[in-house]
Parts: structure tokens; C-alpha cells; sequence
């Protein structure tokens, strides 16, 4: 096989409680990428469609997670790389992750698999870091894994699958403003008062009981970000009342997707969603900020392979 082409899913991460560490896949949107074995050794950016991002290699996420592969792989070839890009840079669900993640994906395919998800997740992690400033796997891992993840630490690398409810869905609205991760970091505190410390970790490790266990009122439950969410919302327009909408409309909980500005929602069944983004939309239609909405299963298969 000499080229592939593949889905590369958007992701959401921290879901409230798990800041850093907690993410889950999406199924309804992603980005497509072409990935080739060229003559030319190297890595090589071919196309891209959808948003201006750069050629060069280098400074490229899906180049950079591409290269630091290249360099522990031993070939007489290289790699050509094509992005039709669906997934907006800035958006909160993971745009920067689904090209890192996409191309080193590809290439352990065309190679026969050499790579386990956990060795492709530390090459994504150099692709990520270019556009985050930092280095953090919570949007990969989940878009390589499927589901929910944990990424239990960063050296050394170690991510825990958890399982996901079957009638779990997300909504999730986008808010057409762009929020920099990086700028997005700037504002959180450096330090946290103890009080909140213990009621963040308790609704983390809830959190993970109830996906182990199909509980889903402990779910929402748990779904509160006393850390992150009161720095970040005041970035996103509308915020709190979205998040009155969404639950009042059922939904077990609303966060912050990523950095934002996108606002997730955890509900339990399609119906359900379907009414979240419904309430949702009767926030922002009245706001003049244009705006998508997703609703989706949660994606447990991840990456994938498209023909």
C-alpha cells in the first residue's frame, strides 16, 4: 500500500473536571488527509483545503508530528501529505491534534503498523506542542484511541482507555470566534486554593466511576470545573447562559471545550441532544455571533481509515 487516505477526529478536552489529562472523540466531524510514500525522502505538505495554514513542513502540526516519526524510522523514501482541513484552527475541538494525529497515523499504516497508539501519541505530542506552546496529549489521545481517555503521565507516556455509556451523545456549539490555546493558558493561575484542588480531583475520579459504570446522573454530577471554567468563560460570549439553556434542556453537564471557544454538553440519548442544540440555538440566533452546532455520538473508534 503506497497511500491512504483517512478521518482524523475532532476531540474534546479536559471535559470540565480533567483539565490536561481527560478527553473524548467525536464522530460528526473531523478533517480528511491523504498520505503517500514519495521517492523524495522527507516529509512533504501537498495540499491543503479548508484553512491557510503553512507548506513547510516545520512549521506545519501534521509536518512536525510527521518529522519527529521520520527520524526514528529507517526508509529509503518519504511521505507526501494532503489536508482537507474541516476542522477550524482556534475552534476548541481539537483542529491542531487531528493533523498531528492524522499524519503519523497514516504513515504507521503504510509502514505495516510498527508503532503502538501510545509510541504514535508521543510523536503527535511534537505536532501539538507547536501550536500550544506545551506539550499535552489530551486532544490526541482520544483521537487515536477512541472514546474517553485518561492520560494517566506525560514521562512516561501512559494513556488509560475508559470505557463510554452507549447512549452517551454530545452537542457542541462553535461559536465562529477564534481563542489561542496558548493566550487561553495565559489567563489560568499558577497556583489554587487546596478547597478547590480536592473538589476538582473528586469530580475527576466520579467522573471516571460513572463512565465505568453507566451511571449517568454521577455523570453529570461530576461534570464541574471549579479551576479552569471561571478564567476561560469570560473569553466566550454568552457562556453562562448557553449553560443554563443546555441544562435546563437536560443535559448532565456544559464545559469548555479545550481552550474554547466551543461549549460542550453531555446528554443522555439522540433525542436529548437534539433538544440541547435547540436551546442552544435560541441563545445565540439572537446574539449576531454565527455559530455551528454538532451533535454526535461518542466516536470509540478514533482515527481511521476512509479508502
Amino acid at each position: 500500500m503506497n497511500e491512504i487516505k483517512i478521518f482524523s477526529p475532532a476531540t474534546v478536552a479536559n471535559v470540565a473536571c480533567g483539565f490536561d489529562v481527560l478527553g473524548f472523540c467525536l464522530d460528526s466531524v473531523g478533517d480528511d488527509m491523504v498520505i503517500r510514500k514519495t521517492a523524495k525522502k522527507g516529509i512533504h505538505i501537498a495540499n491543503i483545503e479548508g484553512f491557510d495554514l503553512p507548506y513547510e513542513a516545520e512549521l506545519n502540526v501534521a509536518g512536525v508530528s510527521a518529522l519527529a516519526m521520520y527520524e526514528a524510522i529507517d526508509v529509503d523514501f518519504g511521505f507526501e501529505i494532503e489536508i482537507y482541513k474541516n476542522i477550524k484552527p482556534g475552534s476548541g475541538i481539537g483542529s491542531s491534534a487531528a493533523s498531528a494525529v492524522g499524519s503519523v497515523f497514516g504513515m504507521n499504516e503504510l509502514l505495516g503498523k510498527p508503532f503502538n497508539k501510545t509510541e504514535l501519541t508521543a510523536f503527535a505530542i511534537e505536532g501539538e506542542a507547536l501550536a500550544s506552546k506545551c506539550e499535552h496529549a489530551d486532544n490526541l489521545a482520544p483521537a487515536l484511541f477512541g472514546g474517553f481517555t485518561l492520560v494517566k503521565s506525560l514521562s512516561p507516556l501512559k494513556i488509560l482507555e475508559i470505557p463510554t455509556p452507549n447512549d452517551l451523545y454530545a452537542t457542541i456549539v462553535h461559536p465562529q470566534i477564534e481563542i489561542k490555546t496558548s493566550e487561553s493558558r495565559a489567563l489560568l493561575p499558577k497556583e489554587v486554593p487546596l478547597s478547590d484542588a480536592i473538589t476538582q480531583w473528586a469530580n475527576l475520579g466520579s467522573l471516571v466511576h460513572a463512565l465505568h459504570t453507566n451511571d449517568y446522573e454521577l455523570i453529570g454530577n461530576s461534570l464541574n470545573d471549579v479551576i479552569v471554567e471561571p478564567y476561560r468563560s469570560q473569553l466566550i460570549p454568552y457562556f453562562n447562559e448557553v449553560k443554563q439553556a443546555a441544562l435546563k434542556a437536560n443535559a448532565l453537564g456544559v464545559g469548555i471545550s479545550g481552550s474554547g471557544p466551543s461549549i460542550f454538553t453531555l446528554c443522555k440519548g439522540s433525542e436529548t441532544a437534539n433538544k440541547i442544540k435547540q436551546a442552544i440555538q435560541d441563545v445565540y440566533s439572537k446574539t449576531g455571533i454565527d455559530f455551528e452546532i454538532h451533535v454526535t455520538k461518542i466516536n470509540t473508534e478514533g482515527v481511521k481509515i476512509i479508502e
